[in-house]
């Protein structure tokens, strides 16, 4: 009984040893994590599925069911991550998408270069055309300012203008109970992107609208805005083609 004892121990500790020096083995990965935040959207009209990356580090991708990588990646009106924020460390660093499919895979076809401070968040918003010729697209980075200090009795809401070929627009939004409608925050050109302003907890029909133009040149019907949380409102699209137009709704909060 005794040297079967012995034969077993000695079978299970050479197991465990041969797991400690499998590559495949289970990582201690404890540790402090990185006190920044981004999230990432593909907002580049006709672009390509893609993988988003700080420098040479993967932020996000997207997995198939057999655990391997996704060859679609995030398309076009998507974000990555189911629209979370990826943690990310302060510094300078590349924000990128690059493709997803085989054919081309990992070319940067989006790129900003930013400077990332300690505790902050931000998006990075792939944008405008995509040039199947030259195989790039536009990008920016915007902060998540919120707030310094919050109402929790109501809704925090701001504009970004991802359309490269529209004219500056402002935000309205009108309640569906009140029929109120008041401009959400400060007239929006490209790549910008507006204060987070407090709004009445409600639901609201919204509407991008040009300046000094009185209809929307892109709406979006019953949205709700929840007491306590931050919203994000952009604007996506060719302001010549209506089907790719959208007013994108994300929680930032």
């Amino acid at each position: 009984m005794t040297m079967t004892k012995l034969r077993i121990f000695a079978v299970l500790l050479s197991a465990a040893t041969l797991v400690a020096c499998d590559k495949n083995a289970v990582q201690d990965i404890t540790g402090p994590i990185a006190a920044s935040r981004v999230k990432f959207f593909n907002f580049g009209v006709s672009a390509p599925g893609v993988h988003f990356y700080a420098n040479d580090t993967k932020m996000a991708a997207i997995s198939s069911t057999s655990g391997i990588e996704s060859t679609s990646g995030t398309a076009y009106g998507g974000a990555s991550s189911g629209g979370f924020y990826s943690a990310i460390a302060p510094g300078s660093v590349k924000l990128s998408g690059k493709i997803a499919a085989t054919i081309d895979k990992d070319l940067i076809i989006s790129a900003v270069t930013t400077t990332i401070e300690s505790g902050k968040a931000y998006s990075f918003y792939m944008s405008g055309l995509y040039d199947a010729t030259a195989k790039s697209v536009e990008a920016f980075v915007v902060e998540d300012a919120y707030p310094a200090a919050m109402d929790y009795t109501q809704a925090y809401v701001r504009f970004v203008n991802a359309v490269s070929n529209s004219s500056p627009m402002t935000l309205y939004a009108k309640n569906t109970v009140t029929l109120a409608e008041a401009p959400v925050g400060a007239i929006i050109a490209y790549k910008g992107g507006g204060a987070f302003v407090a709004v009445p907890a409600g639901v609201y029909d919204l509407g991008a609208r040009e300046s000094g133009v009185a209809t929307n040149k892109m709406s979006r019907l019953a949205v709700s805005f929840s007491a306590g949380r931050v919203y994000t409102i952009a604007a996506r699209g060719n302001i010549t083609v209506t089907s790719t137009q959208a007013l994108d709704n994300t929680t930032n909060r």
